[in-house]
């Protein structure tokens, strides 16, 4: 099936800009929504996206906007509730509502970014809510293509993941870090646009839930030491019994930015690994951290600097 137009909805985020910027290269039209268009100005200068203001959980304007598109890629999502940003408005009624829309306006495939870990039985209401959004659209897809992402933590050059523990490393030489010895196996941004571009318009996805992990699995300790490193530091990293780590998230919430809640902290109760290798579908391997995150982390060299100069451009 040939795709030539997409639209994504969270297409102003970490992962949208990536996605956005994959999709142009391939040739493809892109129309990103977003309610605000503040947010969009990094991706003004990609040639063949447009930028339309709209609400995606307003069902009869979402239809408008999907009108004349081949596939949908639905990227919103959030780590923590604000206001009527509920887990359940964002994560399980919009897909539902996504759907209705795509089928309405004739879309011919919808990719969904749900989150590996996402289940009924989750510890937190983030995974649980993910589990409903992915239920959502099997039951009410119909004869409409769907292809279902599973990613785990992804990072690359602006990520709130990685840069956040360089940051916090270059400030204090103590870090109480909660659970230190859960394992996740991060994926790069890059990596994960280029499977969901490769993905469009393949009957072969059809109907298929992906799970999205890089090339190997670390401690969160392990990878607090690992950036600390690149960044050239080297803090004390103090592993904190689980009574603590619940009173440190509970400080947190309340603090600007949410750096860590206790629902965060329940997803990190449970590994967020791959039980397969990356999928062969996608003919390439991930790329390691090793290989990725020296080029961008930052403070890490002249590059990274140029880098986040550029990024802050919009080019």
């Amino acid at each position: 099936m040939r795709i030539e137009s997409a639209c994504l909805l969270g297409g102003t985020g970490f992962v949208g800009r990536a996605v956005a910027e994959h999709l142009v290269e391939r040739g493809m039209r892109v129309r990103i929504v977003t309610r605000r268009l503040s947010r969009s100005r990094p991706l003004w200068v990609l040639p063949t996206a447009e930028v339309a203001v709209a609400d995606p959980h307003d069902e009869v304007g979402l239809s408008t906007q999907l009108e004349g598109m081949d596939a949908v890629v639905n990227l919103c999502g959030i780590l923590n509730p604000t206001g009527r940003q509920t887990f359940d408005a964002v994560h399980a009624d919009l897909p539902r509502k996504i759907v209705g829309a795509c089928r309405a306006a004739g879309v011919r495939h919808l990719v969904h970014v749900s989150a590996l870990g996402a289940s009924d039985a989750g510890p937190s209401d983030y995974q649980r809510s993910k589990a409903r959004g992915e239920a959502a659209i099997r039951e009410s897809a119909g004869g409409l293509p769907f292809t279902i992402f599973r990613p785990s933590v992804i990072f690359g050059e602006g990520d709130n993941f990685l840069n956040l523990f360089a940051r916090l490393a270059a400030i204090f030489p103590v870090l109480p870090l909660a659970s230190a010895t859960s394992r996740v196996q991060p994926v790069w941004v890059e990596d994960v646009a280029r499977a969901i571009g490769g993905t469009l318009g393949d009957s072969q996805a059809f109907g298929k839930t992906y799970e999205l992990c890089g090339a190997r699995a670390y401690t969160l300790a392990e990878l607090v030491e690992y950036v600390a490193g690149v960044s050239g530091r080297k803090p004390w990293i103090v592993p904190l019994p689980g009574w603590a780590a619940t009173v440190q998230a509970m400080v947190l919430e309340r603090l600007p930015g949410r750096m860590l809640t206790r629902d965060n902290l329940k997803s990190l109760s449970v590994d967020n690994v791959c039980a397969s290798p990356f999928p062969r579908d996608f003919g390439f391997h991930p790329s390691p951290i090793e290989a990725v995150v020296p080029s961008y982390l930052a403070g890490a060299s002249a590059r990274a600097r140029y880098n986040t100069l550029r990024h802050r451009a919009g080019r």
